[in-house]
């Protein structure tokens, strides 16, 4: 299966695609419509605007510095996944886009990062919990909100990941439990991004990894590239290399390079006529 990401509401028709994934909800926390016929697509906790803007949902570290721009380990401003405010609101963004179209996918999901968060919201939360182990309880409060999204979403749930498979990595990192995730999530997305694939031997190791680590859990692996700046050949080789490992292959914000490659695909498994 091939797909593309984009922001480009027309491109999702384009017939050489499997699917097309449309950015609903960006990083920066600019919205759109969602569109009839894709999988709509929404960055759920990583938001830059609200992050800078509202400072009652903002997370923050153990050193009690906001998860904004300003943090020198974020590029994107991150919103506590615990707010219930703010994660309603995600619920109804994610309920508009499977009014569009029955599948949706959830971006960002995780907590920015292992020290994050101990807001006044998450340290209470903690305490009054049932868990021992602060590990434990991030991850049941990103699993309960995939949950709940998944009871929103009639169709295929999908969810990126940080791009990191070896075990116990992804839960220290952001509170992502892909056992408990699995659960409730049709295909894991995991975006393998370089500007340029001049070596596609860190992409098999990748893939595979996720791959191995999904193989005895009932849910698909999509890896997706980055399509922008790479040369058609070289992105055709780093697609013809996860494609080993994966479900689906996605390119991401130039539809225009992915549909070369698949073109170039379909030409060369053509036979050819000698004359002479």
């Amino acid at each position: 299966m091939y797909g593309i990401v984009t922001r480009n509401a027309e491109e999702v028709e384009w017939p050489e695609f499997d699917v097309g994934f449309y950015e609903v909800k960006r990083v920066t926390g600019q919205h759109g419509e969602p569109v009839e016929g894709a999988v709509n697509l929404v960055s759920c906790f990583a938001d830059t605007a609200s992050a800078a803007t509202e400072e009652d949902v903002v997370a923050v570290d153990a050193a009690g510095r906001p998860a904004t721009t300003d943090h020198p380990a974020l590029d994107a401003g991150h919103v506590c996944p615990s707010d219930e405010g703010y994660r309603n609101g995600l619920y109804e963004v994610i309920e508009a886009c499977a009014r569009a179209s029955d599948g949706v996918r959830l971006d960002e999901v995780g907590f920015p990062g292992s020290e994050f968060c101990h807001c006044e919201r998450c340290e209470a939360a903690f305490a009054e919990s049932e868990y021992e182990e602060r590990g434990t309880w991030r991850a049941s409060v990103l699993t309960s909100f995939v949950a709940g999204a998944r009871e929103r979403v009639p169709g295929d749930l999908y969810v990126t990941l940080h791009p990191d498979p070896y075990p116990g990595h992804l839960r220290e990192r952001s509170g992502i439990d892909l056992e408990a995730l699995a659960a409730h999530v049709d295909e894991f997305v995991v975006p393998l991004y370089d500007t340029a694939y001049g070596t596609t031997y860190w992409l098999e190791s990748l893939a595979s990894g996720f791959a191995d680590r999904l193989a005895d859990l009932d849910v698909r692996l999509g890896v997706e590239l980055y399509a922008v700046d790479p040369e058609v050949d070289a992105l055709a080789d780093a697609a013809e290399t996860v494609a080993e490992h994966a479900d689906g292959v996605y390119f991401g914000y130039q539809s225009g390079n992915a549909r070369a490659v698949l073109r170039r695909w379909d030409a060369e498994a053509r036979e050819g006529v000698e004359w002479g």
